[in-house]
């Protein structure tokens, strides 16, 4: 997984997780909702990542 992504990923988390807990602190359901839609796509994402990097070691240990 690059840098960039792994960043960019954990930015909407934290992202998230602020939203959800600004939408709890204020009775703001929709806003509560949409942090943890945030933080599912994060997570989502990073899996995606994941399988590539698995994918990757995969093609490489057959390189040797």
């Amino acid at each position: 997984m690059g840098l960039d992504d792994k960043l960019s990923n954990k930015a909407e988390d934290l992202g998230g997780k602020a939203k959800e807990h600004t939408g709890k602190a204020t009775g703001d359901e929709s806003m509560e909702a949409e942090g943890k839609g945030d933080q599912a796509s994060a997570s989502m994402k990073d899996g995606v990542e994941k399988v590539k990097d698995a994918a990757g070691d995969v093609k490489d240990a057959f390189k040797k």
